[in-house]
């Protein structure tokens, strides 16, 4: 049975998520209905990972099987003559028959887009946020992100997960131009993880929430104390993020952090 592996990006307003769902129209539905019509036929897809509902993707990873051949670059160009145009497939790769997105990826990055004006081009691609922010304060908190912890204060767990344990490799928190951005990258990301994170390290931006209290978030005894920080309360919204890189090999690791979505004055 034929195996590709797709990269694909997406802008992830009118779905509901990657993930196939009745009566929802999602990206993975969208890839799913492009592939049939071309192969006429019932194929096997699956991904690397979930994006939620407005999350866009700059590089998702899809696993597609076929019961007939076609040449990667012919598959390219059928999958996005039949997909509409807030999908792309970038790239076809003729895969092995076990390949699996989802258990090989060594890890994957997300970056989200912070503006700090508002803006009348980019509102599907930022959270708008009036009031002034200290980065450096907001860097500075985000350090303590680095390493193994218990990330349940940040998530909202799914029937599916096991644990809330996530080993984070690298954090980012740099301006650029009118836009700050967040980025992290970890062996795998919880439900609504990183909109809470970044929810959060705007609190420490506003001088409401401080560096160490920000830290003792990941302490989960510390943080179920009464009058505690509630994550949750202050999700970011979907708009400003962007699944960034899959990676199965370490030179694909993401290199400089640049807005996927520059927001600049003329």
């Amino acid at each position: 049975m034929p195996v590709w592996k797709l990269t694909l990006e997406y802008e992830g307003t009118r779905y509901y998520g990657w993930q196939e769902q009745k009566n929802s129209r999602t990206v993975a539905g969208e890839l799913r209905g492009a592939a049939e019509k071309f192969f006429e036929e019932r194929v096997e897809l699956a991904g690397a990972g979930r994006t939620d509902a407005g999350v866009h993707a700059l590089a998702q990873v899809a696993r597609l099987k076929a019961s007939r051949s076609a040449r990667p670059i012919e598959l390219l160009y059928a999958l996005n003559d039949r997909l509409p145009a807030d999908i792309n497939v970038l790239k076809v790769e003729e895969a092995r028959s076990g390949f699996d997105p989802r258990r090989e990826a060594v890890s994957r990055s997300y970056v989200y887009q912070i503006s700090t004006r508002r803006t009348a081009f980019a509102k599907k691609f930022v959270w708008w946020v009036r009031d002034p922010l200290n980065v450096d304060a907001m860097s500075k908190a985000a350090g303590a992100l680095v390493g193994r912890h218990d990330f349940s204060s940040f998530c909202e767990r799914r029937d599916d997960d096991r644990s809330t344990v996530v080993v984070v490799e690298r954090v980012e928190v740099a301006r650029a131009g009118d836009v700050i951005l967040f980025r992290s990258s970890a062996s795998h990301f919880l439900w609504k993880m990183v909109r809470r994170i970044v929810g959060a390290l705007v609190e420490v931006g506003r001088g409401s929430l401080g560096v160490a209290g920000f830290s003792d978030l990941l302490t989960p005894k510390r943080a179920s104390l009464p009058g505690s920080f509630e994550a949750a309360a202050f999700t970011a919204p979907p708009s400003g993020l962007f699944l960034e890189r899959v990676v199965y090999q370490e030179d694909e690791r993401p290199g400089k952090l640049v807005p996927p979505f520059p927001v600049s004055r003329w």
